[in-house]
């Protein structure tokens, strides 16, 4: 069961030849070390395996917190060094530390020293006029010297002025060969793919190049096509579960959610696009969005909107 509380915006899927595993959306290093560290990092045991994504440039920072995602029971540590938004530019995180490979080095190493985790790094192509295969071939060597071995790749560039994060996720074109590229140059890494990819058909496909495939926005506004990730992509023998049954058993962990003060909609808001294209799936979203607004909704909310898709 994934927690699609409202702790987290969104969360990402990566999708590999042993298993499925979580990732956060990113925490930077400084919350992590002064903000509210349960309401940050806190999660259901059952998302694991879970990563956790961190943002930032100070080594030593990285590395307390790497440390304090493995006690809050985390299966892997990732660096952020994707996010083009203007926020964490000014900070000097995100996508503007491609341009600082050996900082990024400096970083991981520090981290790995700090945990006993797997320690990863998720990056854009390439910077504005940094887009080079020869850049992008030269950060990941660089930060593989650190001892890095797993490196998931978006396959935009980020271009960090006059671009929103928005945007810089849709018009910066695909460039999958030259992620294909980074594979066949640096067979004993691990390279995942990332962006623009939206089915468990295009993931069988970027797989004959890659060794992972990361899903985020498709599995967020359409999570039912990860429904046949297990058969098509592990071998499971499984029969899988129809939208009802998620559903189904996703209450259990409502009333828990519930129970324990939390609201329905910080959950309920993450899986409006559960019949993406199904019949009712209008008046699905639209009575989850107009009840669970109401003073103290309650589990009926949901229970009379599967009603409306039964």
């Amino acid at each position: 069961m994934m927690d699609w509380t409202d702790r987290h915006a969104r969360y990402f899927l990566r999708l590999i030849s042993k298993h499925t595993l979580l990732y956060t959306e990113m925490v930077t290093s400084a919350a992590v070390i002064n903000g509210d560290r349960e309401k940050l990092l806190g999660f259901d045991p059952s998302e694991n395996p879970i990563a956790l994504q961190l943002g930032g440039c100070s080594p030593e920072d990285l590395a307390v917190c790497a440390k304090i995602g493995e006690d809050y029971g985390y299966d892997e540590i990732n660096l952020n060094v994707g996010c083009p938004s203007d926020r964490v530019q000014s900070g000097r995180i995100g996508a503007c530390l491609m341009a600082e490979p050996e900082l990024v080095s400096d970083c991981v190493g520090a981290m790995k020293k700090a945990t006993s985790l797997p320690v990863t790094v998720k990056h854009r192509i390439g910077i504005d006029d940094m887009d080079s295969y020869e850049h992008c071939s030269n950060f990941v060597k660089i930060v593989a010297q650190s001892g890095c071995d797993s490196f998931t790749v978006h396959a935009r560039k980020a271009i960090l002025s006059g671009l929103s994060p928005k945007q810089n996720r849709e018009i910066p074109p695909l460039n999958y060969p030259l992620v294909y590229r980074l594979k066949r140059d640096y067979k004993e890494l691990e390279i995942v793919i990332n962006g623009g990819i939206k089915s468990i058909e295009e993931s069988l496909s970027h797989l004959k190049q890659v060794d992972g495939v990361m899903i985020g926005r498709e599995a967020y506004g359409n999570p039912y096509i990860l429904a046949e990730a297990d058969s098509k992509l592990f071998g499971s023998e499984e029969t899988k579960p129809t939208r009802i049954d998620v559903i189904e058993r996703l209450i259990p962990y409502v009333e828990s959610h519930l129970a324990s003060g939390g609201k329905l909609q910080h959950i309920t808001r993450h899986i409006l696009g559960l019949f993406h294209a199904q019949p009712n799936g209008k008046m699905w979203r639209r009575h989850l969005s107009e009840q669970v607004t109401k003073p103290n909704a309650q589990i009926n909310v949901l229970t009379d909107a599967l009603k409306l898709v039964s």
